[in-house]
């Protein structure tokens, strides 16, 4: 257990440079803003962490507690940004719900505190991170969508204990419907849900769109689809269910005929009256673009 706590804990001194770089990018606008104009030298895709590793929030704490001087060990001396760095990310441990439980020899047992919790009924929804126009993709960054009593002590842990996922970050934010009026009252046009940015050690790359890739890919990808998923069946059952469901049983219902004698709601025969009719269309027009024609070739007054 104290080997899986250490290898969860918030890894910031330690993380890639574009795993840095990617935190950096991820953090609220005007707190970039604020950033950006102490330091406009800083490129927009670079770290703003310290040669340490803290970020601007945890050097402003350690300058704090430093001209406080809550920083002082028993022997006088004060700690340094890496050794208080160090201090605090032993506090953040990964593993929720443990205790240190120290035996009848001497020795200390890490034991898990709670009850185990077995099929949770949370979704987490992945969904493809928001990259502004001609920006490169970031894959040490994952999009998703919870239930708004999901926090992020949960995320982390469900991450970690599910998938092994390491994480640096968690970003949250809410978005709540507007209300529309009803007869009966006031109603929320949509679902409401949680959106929470996980920032990763491990990059991710979410698999590509299907209209962004190539003809061979995209024909490739919809062929194992349809293999696999039968979407064209799906798609023309949900055709006929719904057809069945608005049509067929209704007051007055009968099946429609067209002038060949057919039934016009087979997809063929619908079709082919769709053609038909265009084919009537584009004679009219053509007959009469020859008679104004010939109107104004004889000088006569087009009626």
């Amino acid at each position: 257990m104290q080997a899986l706590q250490k290898s969860f804990r918030r890894l910031y001194s330690s993380l890639p440079d574009a795993a840095a770089s990617a935190r950096t990018a991820s953090t609220p606008r005007a707190v970039r803003l604020r950033r950006l104009r102490k330091r406009p030298e800083l490129a927009a895709a670079d770290s703003d962490a310290t040669v340490v590793g803290s970020t601007p929030t945890e050097f402003a704490r350690y300058q704090r507690g430093f001209a406080k001087g809550e920083l002082a060990t028993p022997d006088g001396e004060e700690l340094s940004e890496a050794e208080w760095l160090a201090k605090l990310n032993d506090r953040r441990t990964r593993i929720r719900g443990t205790k240190v439980v120290k035996r009848e020899d001497g020795t200390t047992q890490t034991q898990v505190v709670g009850q185990k919790v077995y099929l949770p009924n949370v979704i987490f929804r992945m969904v493809r991170n928001f990259t502004p126009p001609g920006k490169p993709y970031n894959p040490y960054e994952a999009t998703f969508r919870v239930s708004q009593s999901v926090t992020k002590t949960d995320i982390r842990s469900y991450l970690a204990a599910v998938y092994g996922v390491q994480t640096t970050y968690i970003r949250t934010d809410n978005y709540l419907s507007p209300y529309k009026r009803t007869y009966t009252g006031w109603e929320k046009k949509r679902k409401e849900y949680k959106r929470a940015v996980v920032g990763l050690v491990e990059p991710f790359y979410y698999p590509q769109a299907i209209e962004d890739m190539p003809r061979v890919e995209r024909e490739k990808r919809q062929k194992w689809l349809e293999d696999k998923f039968f979407v064209n069946n799906l798609k023309e059952m949900r055709a006929w269910e719904l057809l069945r469901m608005t049509k067929k049983g209704s007051k007055n219902w009968h099946w429609k005929k067209g002038e060949d004698g057919h039934y016009t709601a087979q997809r063929g025969n619908i079709i082919t009256a769709v053609a038909a009719q265009r084919a009537k269309r584009e004679q009219f027009l053509l007959e009469t673009k020859e008679r104004i024609t010939q109107f104004r070739a004889t000088g006569e007054a087009i009626v």
